[in-house]
């Protein structure tokens, strides 16, 4: 990121715990991750940037979330679990390695495999290159036009997410914008893999995964056949979107 002609990048080290902030003119500065609450974290990262003449503005609230509670606010939520941050850190390490692979395996627009802090899921995302009609919005504390810019277009979208609400456990994720007609009957795959009427996404849960012979292959397998339950039922230029093998 840039504040003038100034860069700075702030990352979280899983194996040492620590959140580090560095500029491209030689400072660093180190704040260890340790229990403490949001509105203490907060606080020290701010105070941290404007140290170093870094002064940042940010919206303080969460999104995506009911009841949400500004991080300047927030005394309710004051656990870290190092090992269970590690833990969460290294599935979505190799999570992202297998998405990585089958982002490549397509020649049309895709987003790159990205985080949303949000719902706190690894998402990619192909596009059709055609217009879908504009999206109904009501994502919970997010603006209406930032998700009918996010799904101005038709997409095939996946990924891994911990889970929330309804979903108890962490799950692997695929769905489509617009939903095409059919799209709850394909027949996906693997077997483990099953629609959810209430998210209108295929679920495949993350254990099922994990216990395969072959866990890059099964969970390629559930990404590829939601893809063609989008583009097969939504009349996706395939030959154009992709490599021919």
């Amino acid at each position: 990121m840039y504040d003038g002609i100034r860069a700075f990048q702030i990352h979280f080290d899983f194996i040492a715990h620590q959140l580090q902030i560095e500029t491209s003119d030689g400072i660093t500065r180190i704040i260890a991750l340790t229990s403490c609450s949001v509105a203490d974290f907060y606080q020290m990262v701010m105070s941290t940037l404007e140290d170093i003449g870094i002064r940042v503005r940010i919206w303080t609230m969460p999104q995506e979330i009911e009841d949400p509670i500004p991080f300047d606010q927030d005394k309710k939520h004051a656990t870290y679990d190092p090992n269970y941050a590690q833990r969460f850190w290294r599935i979505l390490l190799q999570a992202n390695r297998v998405m990585t692979i089958f982002r490549s395996r397509f020649l049309g627009k895709s987003s790159p495999v990205h985080f949303f802090w949000g719902s706190f899921d690894l998402a990619v995302t192909r596009f059709s290159g055609a217009r879908a009609p504009e999206h109904p919005g009501g994502v919970p504390n997010m603006a209406d036009w930032v998700t009918r810019e996010a799904y101005s277009h038709e997409v095939s979208s996946c990924g891994f997410w911990t889970g929330g609400g309804s979903i108890t456990d962490p799950v692997f994720y695929a769905y489509a914008y617009p939903i095409p007609t059919g799209f709850q009957d394909y027949p996906i795959q693997p077997e483990a893999a099953f629609y959810s009427a209430q998210m209108q996404e295929f679920i495949l849960p993350y254990e099922a995964v994990r216990q395969a012979d072959n866990p890059d292959a099964t969970l390629l397998t559930f990404f590829q056949s939601a893809y063609e339950a989008a583009a097969n039922l939504g009349h996706w230029a395939q030959t154009e979107l992709e490599y021919l093998t």
